[in-house]
């Protein structure tokens, strides 16, 4: 090792050294305040029984609409905490008065994955709750079969442990402002006020088409679209890996679609990969169709963004991270891929499925760069019809248990996106297999497992 007594050298040398420290300890100091302030609202409830906010998100629309709910108990001088429902025990439901829960369902009835350990431990028991008030908003898609099912479970439950209800149960269908509305209504009678936040959503921004290109041509599959967006007036807003967009299309203003975004601001644009959905009778999704058929190239499209909190990397940032999804998942993976590339983050592992490698390669040369760079350390494609039996990412990831379980003792964080049937179901599966059920759920209640499933 060559040594050197030069002054300006050894200043460079320890101004590096302090600079990688203090990369090193933020992520442990955020995740040090968040346990503080959780205990020190714990410590204020029990000194002072009182009202419990508590949410269950698997995208961020219950905890937004909770963060929402604290504000106008908070404005009426009504003492409350929020809590993630993962964080409640037997202890916080036996000592709270009132109790108000939000959440969200996940697929067909399930428990988002932050509220699964809640589910397993409570509601598989049961526990006397004679002196809790409560009330449950329900949010959920009527376009699955078992519509709000985690909150009716929730509320049958609550009901089964002598709970009492304060008003019923409130169902929200795709984020209908009817029913928001009528939990606020409920809301500001309990509270006794009528003066609340202001609950209504961000307006929408104008932004342009600027780019448009066909990825799959020739592939079994529908068509797939890379889309490149600009803001009309030049002003490009910030947001992280892991976020989303929510698009109006003209056709059905009323109902926004979600899209991952695959890019990341330094890019000058907000790029998407948009899947063109074709319904039974020939006619082609409201959103779908007008992004990748319908509207030119410069047109307007009507666009805000959200932040997507349950899938942004946030604590996960300087952990390892196994990656893993299929079809348009592969948006939301880009994105974080593009975001550890930039901060020099090479242990990164993905898991990726699609059809035929000649059609649905995604991103082929981007990703084979990065890999040929050592900024993807393990790249595994899967294409379930390039051989005879049918073979898909959950296959392949259920091959490399050993390697999972190693990425996950040297701290790997989780990320899956894509397709909720088959894909997140035989991926969460083959997570258990590899690691045990009890473990997975304690990596999803740590924020170390998370997806952006549909």
């Amino acid at each position: 090792m060559i040594w050197t007594n030069d002054p300006t050298r050894l200043m460079l040398v320890a101004s590096l050294a302090m600079s990688y420290a203090l990369v090193c300890l933020a992520p442990y100091l955020r995740t040090r305040r968040k346990r503080v302030a959780a205990q020190r609202a714990k410590a204020e409830a029990a000194a002072t029984p009182g009202w419990i906010v508590a949410y269950a998100s698997q995208t961020g629309n219950a905890e937004d609409l909770a963060g929402q709910t604290l504000a106008t108990l908070r404005l009426a001088g009504i003492a409350a905490q929020m809590s993630e429902l993962s964080e409640l025990h037997t202890e916080d439901l036996q000592r709270a008065e009132r109790i108000l829960f939000l959440v969200s369902t996940y697929g067909e009835g399930d428990a988002p994955d932050a509220a699964a350990a809640f589910a397993g431990r409570l509601m598989t028991n049961g526990l006397a709750l004679p002196q809790l008030h409560y009330a449950v908003l329900a949010l959920g898609d009527s376009a699955y079969a078992q519509f709000c099912g985690f909150g009716r479970a929730l509320d049958q439950w609550l009901q089964a442990q002598g709970a009492q209800s304060l008003f019923p149960r409130i169902e929200v269908d795709r984020s209908s402002a009817e029913a928001i509305g009528a939990w606020r209504q409920q809301l500001s009678h309990l509270a006794g006020t009528s003066d609340a936040p202001d609950w209504s959503a961000p307006a929408f921004d104008h932004w342009c088409l600027a780019e448009r290109k066909l990825l799959n041509p020739g592939s079994a599959g529908a068509p797939v679209y890379h889309l490149e967006l600009e803001p009309l007036d030049g002003a490009l807003p910030a947001w992280e890996s892991g976020d989303l967009v929510q698009i109006s299309a003209p056709s059905d203003p009323e109902r926004a679609r979600e899209y991952s975004i695959a890019s990341m601001p330094a890019d000058g644009r907000v790029h998407l990969l948009v899947r063109l959905h074709t319904h039974e009778d020939g006619s082609h999704g409201a959103a779908s169709g007008w992004l990748t058929r319908q509207a030119a190239l410069g047109d307007a499209i009507q666009l805000r963004l959200r932040q997507h909190r349950r899938f942004r990397l946030e604590d996960n940032a300087q952990r390892p991270l196994i990656l893993i999804g299929n079809g348009s998942g592969i948006a939301g993976l880009r994105g974080h891929l593009k975001a550890r590339t930039a901060s020099g983050r090479a242990r990164n592992w993905l898991l990726f499925g699609e059809r035929n490698e000649a059609h649905d390669y995604h991103y082929r040369d981007e990703l084979a760069t990065w890999h040929l760079h050592a900024k993807l350390e393990k790249l595994d494609m899967v294409f379930s019809r390039d051989q005879p039996q049918r073979r898909y990412v959950q296959d392949s990831l259920a091959e490399q248990a050993d390697e999972v379980r190693a990425w996950v003792a040297a701290g790997a964080a989780i990320y899956v996106c894509g397709s909720l049937d088959g894909m997140a179901a035989g991926v969460d599966a083959a997570l258990a297999a590899a690691l045990g059920r009890a473990a997975l759920d304690q990596l999803a209640a740590a924020g170390r497992y998370r997806r952006d499933v549909y």
